[in-house]
C-alpha cells in the first residue's frame, strides 16, 4: 500500500498514480489518503491550469466509471470522423406542433472486463438486431472498458449543423427517441440527458449533431430528452429538468442524469458524460469566460448527477422563474446534504457557447438564494407540478412538451 503525503510535500507522493488502484478520500486540509478498494483503479488529478491551482476543489474525487484518463494505443478509428457527418427528424419544437410525424491526464491500466450472459444484457434493447443475434447465438458479451478505446481527446465543434433529416441519415447508431448504446459491449452506464428548451430550434440542432457522436463514442446506454416548455410566460429551467428526471424515470431506470443547456457544445470526448461518486459540474471551461471557471461554486451549465443524489436533494428548486439563481440553490443542496462538487480539469472540461439573446432575469433570485435553506425539503421534486400534453420520438431525441404549474406557496 503507498500512501499520498500532504499537498506541498516536493512532490514525494507523485508516484501513486502509476502505482496504486485504490479509493482516494480528499479532506479538506488537501490530504489524500488511500484505501484498496477491490483492486479497481480511482484516480484523482489536481487541475493542470494554474488558475486553479489554488482552487478549494484543486483535488477531484473520480469513481471507477469516470476515470480521467484515455487509452492510448489501438485502433481508434471507430466513428473517428463523426466531425464532419451530417443530423433530420421533422422537429417538434417552438409551437408544439409537430408536423408528421492536449490533456495532461495519466495513463492507466485498463482493466479486464467481465463477461455477461447476453440474456443479461442492459446496454443492448431488447429486440434489438444485436440483441436478437446474441440471444439466438447463446454468446456471451463483454462488460465494455471503464475508458472508451474510441475517444479521440479534442473534437471540431460544428455551429453550423446540417438539415436534420440528413442527420437522421447519418447518425445510424442512434434509435427512435434518441437512444444510443454499444453493440459489442455492455454499456457501464445508463444516462439520460436532460435539455430544458423553448424557442432555440438552431441551438438544440448544433447540440445534437456535435453531442451524438461523443456519446456514442463514450460506450454509454444514453437517452437524450429535449423538455419544451409550453406558452410564452417566464422560463423556469429548474422545472423542466425536474420533470425531465421524473419523465425519464418512467421510460426506464437510468443510474445517471445530465443536466445540459441547450447552448453549450462539448469540445474533448473525454469529458465523460456519465456520474461519478459526487455531482459533478461538467462545463468548467467556457469560451464565454475565456475558459475560465467564474467562480468556485457554479453549478450551472452542464451539470451530473446520480439518481440517489438528485432525489436525495429533493431536485431543483421550483421557485425561480426567469434567468438565475437554480444552479447555486442546487450547489447549495448539494453542500447541505454533505456532498461537494466535482470537476474534471479545465483542458478536458471545454465547452463553446452559442450566441443568444439574453433571458430575462428573476428579480427575486437573490432573496429565494438566501431564504432557500428553509424549502429544501419541501420545494423540489416533492411539490413538483406539470401536465404532459404531447410526447413525440423523433429519431435523435425524445421531445416531451409540457404546461408548469407555479408550486403553492409552503
Amino acid at each position: 500500500m503507498v500512501h499520498s503525503q500532504p499537498r506541498g510535500s516536493n512532490g514525494r507522493a507523485r508516484t501513486w498514480l502509476a502505482q496504486v488502484r485504490c479509493r482516494w478520500i480528499i479532506s479538506f486540509q488537501g490530504i489524500a489518503r488511500c484505501t484498496a478498494r477491490f483492486g479497481r483503479p480511482r484516480v484523482a488529478f489536481r487541475y493542470a491550469d494554474r488558475t486553479y491551482r489554488n482552487h478549494p476543489r484543486g483535488l477531484i474525487i473520480y469513481g471507477p466509471a469516470t476515470v480521467s484518463s484515455i487509452f492510448r494505443g489501438g485502433n481508434n478509428n471507430n466513428n473517428n470522423n463523426n466531425n464532419n457527418n451530417n443530423v433530420s427528424s421533422k422537429m417538434f419544437l417552438s409551437s408544439g406542433k409537430g408536423d408528421n410525424g492536449g490533456s495532461g491526464l495519466a495513463n492507466i491500466t485498463k482493466p479486464e472486463a467481465g463477461v455477461f450472459p447476453t440474456s443479461n444484457v442492459v446496454g443492448l434493447p431488447p429486440g434489438s438486431p444485436q440483441y436478437a443475434s446474441n440471444a439466438t447465438n447463446n454468446a456471451t458479451i463483454q462488460q465494455c472498458p471503464l475508458v472508451s478505446p474510441n475517444l479521440v481527446g479534442p473534437v471540431a465543434v460544428s455551429k453550423i449543423p446540417p438539415e436534420i433529416s440528413v442527420m437522421e441519415k447519418t447518425f445510424t447508431e442512434v434509435n427512435p427517441g434518441g437512444r444510443g448504446c454499444p453493440t459489442n459491449c455492455v454499456a457501464r452506464d445508463r444516462v439520460a440527458i436532460i435539455i430544458p428548451f423553448r424557442d432555440r430550434p438552431q441551438h438544440l440542432q448544433a447540440l445534437l449533431f456535435n453531442v451524438h457522436p461523443i456519446l456514442l463514442r463514450q460506450q454509454i446506454d444514453y437517452q437524450i430528452f429535449v423538455v419544451e416548455q409550453e406558452g410564452t410566460g417566464a422560463f423556469n429551467r429548474a422545472m423542466l429538468m425536474n420533470v425531465g428526471y421524473v419523465e425519464a424515470l418512467k421510460e426506464r431506470t437510468f443510474d445517471c442524469f445530465i443536466f445540459h443547456d441547450v447552448d453549450l457544445l462539448p469540445e474533448d470526448d473525454r469529458n465523460l458524460y456519465t456520474c461519478p461518486e459526487q455531482p459533478r459540474h461538467m462545463s468548467v471551461a467556457v469560451d464565454k469566460f475565456r475558459y475560465k471557471l467564474p467562480y468556485a461554486d457554479l453549478f450551472g451549465g452542464v451539470s451530473a448527477m446520480s439518481r440517489e443524489h438528485f432525489k436525495l436533494v429533493n431536485g431543483f428548486s421550483n421557485v425561480f422563474w426567469g434567468w438565475g439563481g437554480e444552479d447555486d440553490d442546487m450547489a447549495n443542496r448539494i453542500k447541505a446534504h454533505g456532498l461537494h462538487i466535482s470537476r474534471y480539469p479545465a483542458n478536458v472540461a471545454r465547452y463553446k457557447m452559442l450566441t443568444h439573446k439574453k433571458e430575462k432575469a428573476n428579480p427575486k433570485r437573490y432573496e429565494f438564494l438566501r431564504t432557500g435553506k428553509k424549502r429544501f425539503a419541501t420545494d423540489g421534486l416533492s411539490n413538483l407540478q406539470y401536465k404532459l400534453i404531447d410526447k413525440q420520438k423523433p429519431k435523435l431525441y425524445t421531445w416531451l412538451l409540457v404546461r408548469l404549474t407555479p408550486p403553492q406557496p409552503s
